[in-house]
């Protein structure tokens, strides 16, 4: 639902920080994607390669870099086009968050601290000796175990499941179907029968953490299952027990993490990327889509394939590759010949 109706394009572009280009008087009353654009929206372009798309929008005003000042249209000037798009639509779109209190058909546990104006919906579930933070959101269906702490400012969306002894920081944000501090995958295998081994360690999410819909997060065997400050996960992502994932870092859907992982800071995963148990992934790697990532990855590479190799010899390889089957001919063709040459030879013998 739209909070704000209407701004003059000058005041917009004082609150996007930008600099403003064209006519400051410029009505802007909506936010929109640059081909679907109406009279009234702002839009956003990120590189001259959408030029063309920027020729035929019907936008009031784009969001864009300094490089489209010869083009006569209004422009707010940034450095960021992408990132203060978002910002723009916070400002029309974000409604001012208002606290309902505590449902007086939630569960609520012994000896709960809870801070200022929190808004916690019917059906929740909040264990004994929780702590949560000032201005939290807990949704109906959701579960909150023994001794675990909220920081301020986090939102728990509907139906999600967060168990005993989980540390959950500032501003996080868990979307439907998250599990965190479900048991790890642990068991000791005695005379052909798996025993499972306790997981007594429990799991740490820090400040600004973003973990999409059905994302799983075990808790450790021993010590701590950690997502470091700043890293978004994507949806359906699997992390196993006592993974330690860095700062900053992006995980896209379906990435399947195995226990003991050690992910670095400011590293991007593709979607569908696996990893086996007790490997380290350096600073800002990237790792490509439906990768297997076998042995350690140093700081500041691009990998994919499976198992996962430089970004360089994956390509090269796959040059390869795609000549296969022509390849396999010409082998086949040589080998026709060495057997008839060889045939010569020997009738030539006798």
């Amino acid at each position: 639902m739209q909070k704000n109706t209407g701004i003059k394009l000058k005041d917009l572009a004082k609150i996007l920080e930008g600099e403003l280009s064209g006519d400051g008087e410029a009505l802007i009353s909506g936010v929109s994607g640059i081909r679907e654009a109406k009279e009234s929206d702002i839009t956003f372009i990120t590189g001259l390669k959408y030029k063309h798309e920027l020729e035929q929008t019907k936008a009031s005003a784009v969001i864009a870099t300094r490089e489209f000042k010869e083009l006569k249209k209004n422009f707010i000037f940034v450095e960021n086009p992408y990132y203060t798009f978002s910002r723009a639509l916070k400002y029309f779109y974000e409604e001012e968050y208002k606290p309902i209190g505590i449902d007086q058909r939630a569960v609520i546990g012994k000896d709960v601290s809870i801070g200022k104006d929190v808004s916690i919906h019917p059906l929740a579930v909040i264990g004994s000796n929780v702590k949560i933070g000032d201005r939290v959101v807990i949704y109906s269906g959701s579960y909150i175990g023994d001794n675990t702490v909220i920081g301020d400012d986090s939102l728990i969306y509907p139906n999600i499941t967060v168990r005993e002894d989980v540390i959950i920081g500032k501003r996080v944000i868990l979307h439907s179907g998250v599990v965190i501090g479900s048991d790890g995958f642990g068991y000791a295998t005695d005379k052909g029968k798996h025993h499972k081994i306790p997981q007594i360690g429990c799991v740490v999410i820090e400040d600004d953490v973003e973990l999409g819909a059905n994302v799983t997060v075990d808790r450790a065997t021993l010590g701590k299952t950690i997502i470091k400050r700043g890293t978004k996960i994507d949806n359906l992502v699997q992390i196993a027990h006592n993974v330690v994932i860095g700062e900053d870092s992006i995980i896209v859907a379906q990435a399947g993490i195995s226990g003991s992982v050690e992910i670095g800071s400011h590293c991007v995963i593709g979607g569908q990327v696996g990893f086996v148990d007790h490997i380290k992934i350096g600073d800002n790697v990237m790792i490509g889509s439906q990768s297997g990532v076998m042995s350690d990855v140093e700081p500041n590479q691009v990998v994919l394939g499976s198992p996962a190799i430089p970004h360089k010899d994956w390509l090269r390889a796959q040059a390869v590759y795609q000549k296969l089957p022509e390849m396999r001919k010409k082998v086949a063709e040589l080998e026709k010949r060495i057997a008839e040459l060889e045939k010569k030879s020997k009738e030539a013998d006798k």
